[in-house]
């Protein structure tokens, strides 16, 4: 029994000096120590040693069990300090290498041109006010002096949630939220999405942003509306702009007006970029219509106004030279990196 002590021992040793991961070591450790091993099935004959002679062998398998514990151990410890010391050099940092650099986006060219347009009409003492994006057919349509029977109603430029609600399609309605507060003067922009059922192209969209003006008070002629857009168009396109007001017709203004700015291409001598004209249209406005005034409980006889309104992208297009409105929502990288 003595030998075959001293064979597993030899064994066990050789077989964890050539062990080479912790998983083979736990293997070693099963085959002979485990409740199974070779060490255990030694301590079951036990019963086959004379009695005499069982104090002697009971210490060489405790000296036999004690030396293969002990290696175990020292070699699962060195294991492990190598695996430390391998994962500790794998993840050594170089503080002399440069960083990695943080990709950041940017505002969008919209948003670019949004903050412009409200930089310069904040400080001529106007508020920026919001509305809802889903909207009441009396605010969109109605309060507007846009009829029941007028075309704009059509369902075919209209997205209709139900008979009395919808997608708004102009911004002219929050101009009728801030009339109802009944807090005169008024002074506001209103900058937000609209929807409208078009067909995608270059200049359309189904879904586009609009930025509406509107200042109520005593004694407002056309002239204010004049001076003010005028000095819009300079602060927006330069000093040297000049504008040109063409009749036209809104139904929640009398008179109205389309405004055209001088090309900042050309300077208004005509070239491609204006099509020979030298002018460019901008936006639409005129004076607010005196039965607007009377639906949100404010007396024409006392108080008058203007109005106006402008397409985001329009003025993103004619500022930045960009031909085509999809450009600006295809989130090309290396179109928007441009700004």
């Amino acid at each position: 029994m003595k030998a075959r002590l001293e064979e597993i021992k030899a064994q066990a040793l050789a077989q964890i000096a050539a062990a080479d991961s912790m998983e083979g070591l736990n293997a070693i450790r099963v085959a002979v120590l485990g409740k199974k091993g070779e060490l255990t099935e030694v301590l079951k004959s036990m019963k086959d040693v004379a009695p005499e002679d069982r104090p002697m062998v009971g210490q060489i398998v405790n000296e036999t069990r004690s030396a293969i514990e002990l290696e175990l151990d020292t070699k699962k410890a060195q294991m492990e300090k190598d695996l430390r010391e391998a994962k500790m050099k794998a993840e050594v940092i170089d503080v002399t290498l440069p960083a990695k650099k943080s990709e950041l986006g940017h505002r969008h060219p919209n948003t670019i041109a949004l903050e412009e347009v409200e930089r310069i009409f904040i400080g001529m003492g106007y508020e920026v006010v919001e509305g809802p994006e889903v909207e009441k057919d009396y605010y969109n349509f109605e309060a507007l002096n846009i009829p029941a029977d007028h075309p704009a109603k059509d369902e075919q430029d209209t997205f209709y949630i139900t008979g009395d609600i919808l997608l708004r399609t102009q911004t002219s309605g929050v101009q009728v939220h801030e009339m109802e507060k009944g807090k005169l003067p008024i002074r506001m922009l209103a900058p937000g999405r609209v929807f409208r059922s078009d067909e995608v192209d270059a200049t359309h969209s189904p879904s586009f942003h609009q930025i509406e003006g509107l200042v109520i008070d005593k004694n407002i002629t056309f002239a204010d509306l004049k001076g003010t857009l005028a000095e819009f168009a300079k602060a927006l396109f330069g000093e040297q702009t000049k504008v040109k007001f063409r009749p036209h017709h809104f139904p929640f203004t009398e008179p109205s007006a389309e405004m055209d700015v001088t090309c900042f291409k050309c300077g208004g001598s005509g070239c491609r970029f204006c099509k020979g004209s030298g002018w460019i249209e901008i936006l639409g406005c005129g004076m607010v219509h005196p039965h607007v005034l009377e639906m949100s409980n404010i007396d024409p006889e006392e108080y008058t106004g203007f109005a106006f309104g402008v397409g985001l992208e329009r003025i993103a297009l004619l500022k930045y030279e960009i031909d085509d409105m999809r450009l600006l929502y295809e989130n090309d990288v290396r179109f928007l990196k441009q700004f």
